[in-house]
């Protein structure tokens, strides 16, 4: 009879003599005794875990090597300008004596004054600042000393003039400073 719509099927009785044979996995484990089964659950086991090991490395080596490159690419754009602010720092520097050496206020003067400041200003925005020197201790890793004066005025290795300025893009150096040093043996 048909339950639900279906026709029943007949229960068919296998004949087990008229099976496959076993393959050669089957008897092989059919006749390894409980302990060597033991010790291949063990050794698959250890198998397991070194790879589950080595995958967990490989991943953590991967990651690093991506944040390695995205940390070189962000190095590279950041300091991508140090060539061409290299080559701009000196245009500064003769916008710096051309202002000292004319003292006078002219309306040229003035305007002078005014490209200067623009040009400070933009490479303040891409992060290039003056390296202060006047005052300071020396320090060679900043300062280049030209001169050693000697003075009683000042402390020992006391940055007394600047003589050219330094310059660094976010924590590089790109140039030093160029300075006069106290020399005072009495301190």
């Amino acid at each position: 009879m048909a339950r639900n719509g279906k026709p029943e099927v007949e229960d068919q009785h296998l004949d087990t003599e008229q099976e496959l044979p076993p393959s050669a996995d089957t008897v092989a484990s059919e006749q390894v005794p409980g302990s060597d089964r033991v010790s291949e659950v063990e050794k698959l086991r250890a198998e397991r875990d070194s790879l589950v090991d080595r995958l967990a490395r490989m991943q953590a080596e991967f990651d690093n090597a991506r944040k390695r490159a995205t940390k070189e690419q962000q190095d590279f754009r950041d300091y991508a300008l140090v060539d061409t602010i290299k080559t701009i720092i000196p245009v500064l520097d003769s916008f710096d004596r051309a202002l000292q050496s004319s003292p006078e206020k002219s309306e040229f003067h003035s305007g002078v004054e005014l490209i200067h400041k623009q040009l400070v200003d933009a490479l303040a925005k891409l992060g290039v600042r003056p390296i202060s020197a006047k005052g300071e201790q020396f320090d060679p890793r900043y300062h280049e000393a030209i001169e050693m004066v000697d003075s009683e005025d000042a402390e020992d290795h006391q940055v007394l003039e600047e003589l050219q300025p330094g310059y660094k893009l976010k924590d590089r150096l790109l140039r030093p400073a160029m300075v006069k040093v106290a020399r005072n043996s009495r301190r």
